[in-house]
């Protein structure tokens, strides 16, 4: 993994936003159903942070028909990965006193 330069990101530093961005982190896609119970909120409480997630250009929101019912699923950008792994790095450098 390449080092990245510690910075805080407001985004991603709410706790819902920051689980939804390391739970996304680990997988190439995942579905909407999936983060919501993962993350233990309402589909509404998961849209508002999603959105806000996607307005800045973290999350990428995915539609597809499937035995025809809509599936959404979710990933983060390259933008989105650099942000969280810059804001855990900060998370890091704060809690380690460096």
């Amino acid at each position: 993994m390449t080092a990245v330069a510690p910075r805080f990101d407001p985004v991603v530093h709410a706790p819902p936003r920051l689980q939804i961005c390391g739970l996304l982190a680990a997988v190439d896609t995942m579905d909407f159903a999936a983060v919501r119970d993962t993350v233990g909120v309402s589909d509404s409480v998961l849209s508002k942070h999603v959105k806000q997630l996607e307005e800045a250009g973290y999350v990428k929101v995915g539609k597809a028909t499937i035995a025809s019912r809509q599936r959404t699923s979710l990933a983060l950008t390259k933008a989105g990965k650099a942000a969280f792994a810059a804001h855990v790095a900060e998370l890091r450098r704060i809690t380690e006193g460096l």
